[in-house]
């Protein structure tokens, strides 16, 4: 099972970016699949996933109202529109896919990050 996560990159404030996160390899009867972030010296924190299931959805405070997650319900898949971007949005962007069957058995992948940069 692999995870690959695509996007990310330098904009200006005000831009966009398109962070993308597919997983192949297996097919699970639910998951979530969403992204962290983390700058130097702080720790990781949420800033959107989605439930494949149920389509709840989850953004931080920071991402509300400028990012939006959606998910392809043929197969894992995620992407994650960020706009208006801002300077303190910087930093490594982790996708992350949680993944489990109803009988039993969980699977959970990392990203191995991807940069984003906010900057004029």
């Amino acid at each position: 099972v692999q995870l690959q996560a695509s996007g990310g990159g330098l904009v200006q404030p005000g831009g966009s970016l398109r962070l993308s996160c597919v997983v192949s390899g297996a097919t699970f009867d639910d998951y979530a699949i969403g992204w962290f972030r983390q700058v130097p010296g702080k720790e990781r924190e949420g800033v959107s996933y989605i439930y494949h299931r149920y389509g709840s959805i989850y953004y931080s405070d920071s991402a509300k109202g400028r990012f939006s997650i959606s998910s392809d319900n043929a197969k894992e898949t995620a992407s994650l529109q960020m706009n208006s971007l801002k300077p303190e949005d910087t930093a490594v962007y982790y996708c992350n896919a949680y993944l489990w069957n109803v009988l039993g058995g969980a699977l959970d992948l990392w990203g191995s990050g991807t940069q984003v940069t906010v900057s004029s």
